[in-house]
């Protein structure tokens, strides 16, 4: 469903309850067409994964009026501090008046905590949080793929993945949900323009999110992606160390 039409952005189910809200864009002096992803979790303590940056609020915002109510939404999470991932975290908590950020530990402590007055939750390591009939899991991956406060959020129900900046796709009209090739796409873009921290810990952190059987993959830039999730995590482990 398209929400605004001058800029494109849509909304589509890609697993129960689950609604990516994407902006196709155009990026001048950068990888041409590209697009930014957020994703909704419909429940009783409605969950909004990355907020996109602070200029795209109000698109964003209409996207979600399509499906809830904003000021329904109780959780404004994201992987780390940057601007996609939380560049209008201040417009959605004024948005939004009992939302509260969701995020790790260490986000919020050397950032979080301090950009806004509104309670931070602050998961640690695998700690769960239920929505409602969805629940989410907090996985730490410091510097996977590149800030020290890095994480994703497992949501158990649907077995679907808020993997952030993993599988980082190029274009710009790409389908919301495709069990297609992603791989080969995210790792061409990932070495034009290498974005990972490549730590120590890289491989044991996608083993253990592979361990997981994840059904979708969320991704934030791109398609969504449906499939062996393990598998597809281990292939991108194995491209890394190559």
């Amino acid at each position: 469903m398209i929400t605004n039409a001058l800029s494109g952005t849509n909304v589509h189910e890609v697993s129960d309850g689950i609604y990516r809200i994407n902006t196709p864009v155009i990026l001048e002096g950068g990888p041409g067409g590209f697009s930014f992803n957020q994703y909704l979790v419909l429940d009783d303590e409605p969950l909004l994964f990355h907020t996109g940056p602070r200029k795209m609020f109000e698109l964003v915002r209409e996207a979600v009026a399509s499906v809830m109510p904003p000021e329904r939404l109780r959780h404004v999470a994201f992987s780390h501090v940057e601007g996609d991932e939380c560049g209008s975290l201040g417009e959605w908590l004024a948005a939004a008046p009992h939302a509260a950020p969701l995020c790790g530990t260490i986000a919020a402590m050397v950032s979080v905590s301090d950009a806004t007055d509104r309670h931070v939750l602050a998961l640690e390591d695998g700690q769960v949080r239920s929505l409602g009939s969805h629940s989410v899991r907090w996985l730490a991956t410091p510097h996977l793929p590149h800030g020290w406060d890095c994480g994703v959020l497992m949501e158990e129900a649907t077995g679907t993945l808020l993997c952030s900046d993993l599988f980082t796709q190029p274009g710009a009209r790409l389908p919301a949900l495709t069990e297609g090739d992603i791989l080969g796409p995210s790792e061409a873009f990932r070495r034009s323009m290498d974005y990972y921290a490549h730590a120590p810990g890289t491989g044991a952190m996608l083993e253990r999110l592979a361990t997981l059987a994840p059904r979708t993959l969320a991704c934030m830039h791109g398609s969504a992606w449906r499939g062996d999730g393990a598998a597809l995590l281990r292939a991108l482990a194995a491209s890394l160390r190559g």
